[in-house]
């Protein structure tokens, strides 16, 4: 294999690499592509009122199971001097409090927040729970026979039999066997959810209860929504008991599920829960952490996320350099433009960044300019390169804080973040601008001097790019695909755009 097919292949690899990870990290973990997007944050609570009577108070609430595409973090429970707990009842979640003697109106809750997450998969196995029959008489027993005999026959499946039934159920003008139904058990909702469930039992259907909220900002003192979930095609089927089957159910989120009951009070009076929703907007990044952190065993268990906000600042920065690198390459490499030095302008760059570009051009101009004119100086005094490097520094230290003194004193306060130029690098410039000018002339050290700040500020506006700083950070595998175009780019070897210039001559002009 040729060295320029390994290149290609490399190369590829990696970008290949760079866009299967980042694509892999929006469709799955939720990450959002862009800065800015935000997703909605719902906090639910429940609240619970009661009055004790002086015995000791037992108070359960059935709380939510995982749920797919809803996520579920920051669960709280607010009780005055109550012991709270939470315990597995019957296979189901249950929070519960208790305390002793308890007289008058007492209030507690219980709050979460939920993202709606098209992505998330719930981890447990949902249950199925059988529920009591209805205590039907000869009567009603012959009158479910007709009913479910009627809905079977004008069915194709357990699914159109469940619809077929809400249907009967849902006329205004019900036949006599729903009327009798309706008269003897029906007078509430979760009346109605009950007697179905009880029917379609009688045809071996696997359903299932449900107690539903609407997400929806504003809510108040709402109640449960009582609904069906039949399972049919190795999958759970959500209907509406009015309304019929929902294909895909939004903003709908399951508090309760199966044949337990919500609220259980001992010692209690007059115990009653209601709920309210409010919504909030927080970043889709955020929100993609927040789910990442309830995992056990996570990508984002080996990122940049986990380390301190200290480190994760400086680790923004460092990880522009690359993107400041490829601008490097592709304006010598392609275009042609002198520098001087090979990555200092990235380095210029970053320190615009700090300085902003005007003043950091300002200053940068003004310390290179009263260097070179030092420079000139320590040339006739002889010095080895080390010693002259060395006092170069020294000099550049002070022309850096008398000029930080005098613009401050002017009223131009980014002059003090002149401190994040790369005094080093500033002093090395110096003296290789020198030597060139001795050796080539002025008009190479302007040539190599302009081609240094066009680099550096076109990297500038490159790396100050709130995309690009985005995607390094939250998508650091996007730095294998400029590895890999910085790898492509390197095997260029044609003429520059800059040397163009020189076959004008042979064009001919008509």
């Amino acid at each position: 294999m040729t060295s320029k097919l390994q290149i290609y292949l490399f190369s590829f690899l990696l970008i290949f690499i760079a866009v299967a990870t980042m694509a892999y990290k929006v469709k799955y973990l939720d990450f959002p592509l862009f800065s800015g997007e935000d997703k909605s944050i719902f906090n639910i609570e429940a609240k619970i009122k009661f009055e004790g009577t002086g015995e000791n108070a037992f108070i359960s609430l059935a709380l939510n199971e995982e749920q797919d595409e809803m996520f579920v973090y920051n669960e709280s429970a607010s009780s005055l001097n109550y012991g709270y707990t939470t315990a597995q009842v019957d296979g189901y979640k249950r929070a519960e409090w208790a305390k002793r003697h308890i007289r008058g109106t007492q209030t507690i809750y219980y709050s979460i927040d939920v993202i709606e997450d098209s992505s998330y998969i719930s981890q447990k196995t949902k249950k199925y729970i059988s529920s009591k029959p209805l205590d039907m008489n000869s009567i009603m027993t012959q009158a479910t026979i007709a009913i479910m005999d009627d809905a079977e026959i004008n069915s194709a499946d357990d699914l159109s039999m469940t619809a077929k039934l809400i249907e009967k159920f849902a006329k205004e003008e019900p036949t006599q066997a729903v009327g009798l139904f309706k008269r003897r058990y029906i007078h509430s909702d979760n009346d109605l959810r009950n007697t179905l469930v009880t029917l379609l039992k009688f045809k071996n259907v696997q359903v299932r209860r449900l107690g539903v909220l609407k997400l929806k900002d504003g809510q108040k003192n709402v109640k449960l929504t009582p609904m069906l979930e039949i399972f049919s095609k190795n999958r759970w089927q959500l209907f509406d008991i009015h309304t019929g089957k929902i294909d895909r159910p939004e903003n709908l989120f399951v508090w309760q599920r199966g044949g337990v009951s919500l609220l259980d009070a001992e010692g209690v009076i007059n115990s009653k829960v209601s709920f309210s929703i409010s919504e909030n907007a927080i970043s889709s990044r955020r929100a993609a952490l927040l789910k990442s952190s309830a995992s056990e065993i996570s990508l984002m268990d080996f990122s940049l996320f986990i380390l301190p906000n200290e480190s994760q600042n400086a680790f923004k920065q460092l990880l522009l350099i690359p993107i400041g690198a490829l601008v490097v390459v592709l304006l010598r490499v392609l275009i042609g433009v002198k520098t001087s030095g090979t990555f200092m302008s990235v380095l210029i760059a970053m320190a615009f960044m700090q300085t902003q570009l005007i003043p950091g051009l300002i200053m940068f101009l003004s310390v290179v300019s009263l260097g070179l004119i030092v420079r000139s100086y320590l040339s006739y005094l002889n010095l080895l390169l080390v010693a002259r490097i060395s006092a170069v520094l020294i000099i550049v230290v002070g022309i850096m804080a008398v000029l930080a003194v005098i613009a401050f004193k002017l009223g131009f306060e980014d002059a003090i973040t002149i401190t994040f130029f790369p005094m080093i690098i500033l002093a090395w410039t110096i003296e290789r601008m020198s030597i060139v000018w001795e050796e080539d002339g002025a008009k190479e050290v302007f040539m190599q001097g302009g081609g240094s700040l066009i680099v550096a500020v076109l990297a500038y506006f490159v790396m100050i790019n709130p995309i690009i700083q985005f995607w390094t950070f939250n998508f650091p595998e996007f730095l294998l695909a400029v590895l890999g175009v910085i790898i492509l780019v390197g095997r260029y070897s044609g003429y520059r755009l800059s040397e163009l210039y020189r076959f004008a001559s042979m064009v001919k002009k008509k």
